[in-house]
């Protein structure tokens, strides 16, 4: 399934698998399937991602299905690079593209054995030192099938999708491509 509210400032429900997550325009959600749960979408600046209770949905959701162990990866914006201090982060994206890769990511990730959920949230806009920049969490039957799909997932999303992260330090600001590697922006 998969719904976009009309309205940015109205936080709308939806429920899947008697668990409810709560979302605006600004994210976009996709649940697939009735035993395996995938969750896709970008935050912006002004929203926080609640990790607790993003674990308890996923706990309550997944209730019953043998899932041993929920692997999470939690990117935050570092205060120093290359020896100099990050003032902040800005990412962009082509959103449609983006979000049809991190969807493909999670739906190859859900086909391999023991894996039963995916959650993937990427933030878009800026972020300053020490704000949440990705969310993954992977549920599956035991720890090295979460911890094994968690590595490859994280991977890929720094590869994949199309999306753009500018790091603003005090010696300038730099676009961050592949395997860290930085390109100064005015060199593009």
């Amino acid at each position: 399934m998969s719904y976009t509210s009309r309205n940015n400032d109205v936080p709308r429900r939806l429920a899947f698998n008697k668990t409810y997550f709560r979302y605006t325009r600004s994210q976009r959600v996709l649940c697939v399937g009735l035993l395996k749960h995938k969750h896709v979408a970008f935050f912006r600046s002004d929203v926080e991602v609640d990790v607790e209770r993003r674990v308890r949905e996923l706990i309550q959701g997944l209730g019953g299905r043998g899932i041993g162990a929920i692997a999470i990866f939690i990117g935050v914006v570092k205060d120093v690079v290359e020896g100099h201090r990050v003032h902040e982060l800005s990412y962009e994206a082509y959103e449609e593209y983006a979000l049809k890769a991190l969807d493909r990511i999670a739906s190859e990730e859900l086909e391999k054995s023991g894996v039963e959920a995916v959650e993937i949230m990427h933030r878009l806009g800026s972020a300053k030192q020490g704000e949440k920049t990705l969310y993954i969490a992977v549920a599956a039957r035991g720890r090295k099938e979460a911890l094994e799909a968690l590595s490859r997932i994280l991977e890929r999303v720094k590869a994949e999708p199309p999306i753009f992260k500018l790091e603003k330090r005090d010696d300038g600001e730099y676009y961050v491509i592949g395997e860290g590697r930085r390109v100064k922006r005015e060199e593009i």
